[in-house]
């Protein structure tokens, strides 16, 4: 027989187990959900420092420069800086005016602030932008010349304030470059698709050549980035208008902690990206606008075996109220992915011109290989679009042997007014699926194909519509 005293224990215990089950229970009624990727935001936001800098100011006029737009003012803006820092830091401030100067070194604890009228002219001169400095172009790093604005190693540095910085590029200076007559190239020029020009950098890569000696500059036609931090921590760019780029616009490589807020970008040239995070962790996008002539935002990660021998991702990439116009794409990632690319969110966005080509974009290949995964947008604005509302591509340029992966993509509440020729184009390997593919509260009107796919897996439409129509898709 059992015990009184073990009897009402038993008890005791039974009904602790049924208490336990009836709140799980009432737990799943009240529907508790499960942690939201974008909940990772606001922890990612405090992690991102903004430079802070003594309150101390040197002028660029100070020290000789004449803003009439014709006197070099290289001299002077060295001179400013160097004095700033030997201070302890500040802010070398550019004053109304037009200056015109070569390439722009900036230093730890150094805030380059241009006054609203105040204008920095770049020279268009290749000879300016030497010596050899150690840089990225196209996801592969090289000795190149010098970008417009240059850091190297350094820490807490910015470009700020109300002015602008002009590449002055054009179809009679860099832009020929490219090798394509629409930006101003002659048959029989030299050009950068000339076999021992960016080919042959690309070579290099593959076949392991040390950077010191990948030694290009005069005579190979690797056009310069507007602005690229290497290697740098806490990095600001406010307020400023950049224009008319050689190439790429905005390019900081393998960076922490940057900030580009309430910028204009605008430049019709031959790949300008006007924002190209490259292997860099931390990274906001605020209250910008781009009007490009190649993508608007393209996150990158290097090119292949280069790309593969750094293997560094860009992650945590916040992008918020940002407006695009002309581009390839809006929020796109890659081609130079190679090193992957994590952990994406873009909110509240706008998007509208006829010259846009796609809203979201990824572009790899089997060359490049990589993980691209978790990418978030949510609350998109597109007015018009000329291709594709989304678009993934894994077959793009180059094939090898590095198969890549792309997965966990959630895109909602978007709305687009006229969605081009396909809603959304999904391609993808037999042996690598895109997978992982929610689209939610997505409204598309005035495309001429709903959606087009091959090789995808786990794919899922919610409360989507298409020309006017509910459009289902629900695959594992």
């Amino acid at each position: 027989m059992i015990s009184r005293f073990r009897y009402h224990s038993i008890v005791m215990i039974l009904l602790g187990f049924v208490l336990v089950a009836a709140c799980k229970q009432e737990q799943k009624k009240e529907g508790s959900k499960a942690p939201d990727a974008w909940d990772q935001v606001s922890g990612i936001l405090e992690t991102i420092q903004t430079p802070e800098f003594p309150d101390r100011t040197f002028s660029i006029t100070d020290y000789g420069a004449v803003g009439d737009g014709k006197s070099d003012a290289s001299t002077a803006i060295a001179e400013a800086i160097k004095s700033c820092v030997e201070a302890g830091g500040g802010r070398v401030l550019v004053p109304e005016g037009d200056y015109a100067t070569g390439p722009i070194y900036l230093e730890s604890n150094i805030n380059l602030h241009l006054e609203k009228g105040a204008r920095l002219l770049f020279s268009t001169d290749p000879k300016d932008y030497l010596p050899l400095v150690y840089t990225r172009w196209e996801g592969v790093e090289l000795m190149n010349y010098s970008p417009l604005i240059y850091a190297f190693e350094e820490e807490n540095i910015a470009i700020t304030g109300e002015g602008v910085l002009d590449g002055q590029a054009n179809e009679t200076n860099w832009w020929p470059w490219k090798g394509k007559t629409q930006y101003g190239y002659k048959a029989g020029d030299p050009q950068q698709e000339d076999p021992d020009k960016r080919h042959a950098l690309f070579q290099m890569a593959e076949d392991g050549v040390p950077v010191e000696e990948r030694k290009f500059g005069e005579g190979f036609y690797l056009r310069p980035q507007f602005v690229q931090p290497y290697r740098c921590k806490n990095v600001l760019v406010e307020g400023v208008k950049i224009v008319h780029s050689p190439m790429w616009i905005l390019n900081p490589v393998l960076c922490e902690n940057v900030t580009i807020q309430g910028v204009t970008v605008e430049s019709h040239g031959p790949n300008s990206d006007g924002c190209d995070p490259e292997s860099s962790k931390n990274v906001l996008i605020k209250d910008c606008y781009f009007n490009t002539g190649d993508d608007c935002i393209a996150i990158k990660s290097g090119r292949n075996a280069d790309g593969r021998r750094i293997n560094v991702p860009s992650e945590n990439i916040i992008i918020q109220n940002c407006k695009m116009a002309d581009g390839h794409g809006g929020v796109v990632i890659g081609s130079e992915i190679s090193g992957g690319v994590r952990n994406v969110f873009a909110e509240d966005c706008e998007m509208n011109s006829p010259h846009l080509d796609r809203a979201l974009r990824i572009k790899t290949s089997s060359m490049r290989g990589g993980v691209i995964e978790d990418i978030y947008l949510r609350n998109i604005d597109v007015g018009q679009i000329a291709q594709q509302v989304i678009r993934v591509n894994m077959f793009y340029e180059d094939s090898g042997a590095y198969v890549p992966t792309v997965r966990n993509i959630h895109v909602e509440n978007m709305t687009v007014e006229n969605g081009g020729k396909v809603g959304v184009l999904l391609e993808g390997y037999k042996n690598s699926p895109v997978e992982n593919i929610k689209l939610e509260n997505l409204t598309v009107k005035q495309v001429t194909e709903d959606y087009k796919f091959s090789n995808v897996k786990n794919v899922h439409f919610e409360n989507v519509m298409i020309n006017g129509k509910p459009v289902s898709y629900d695959q594992d």
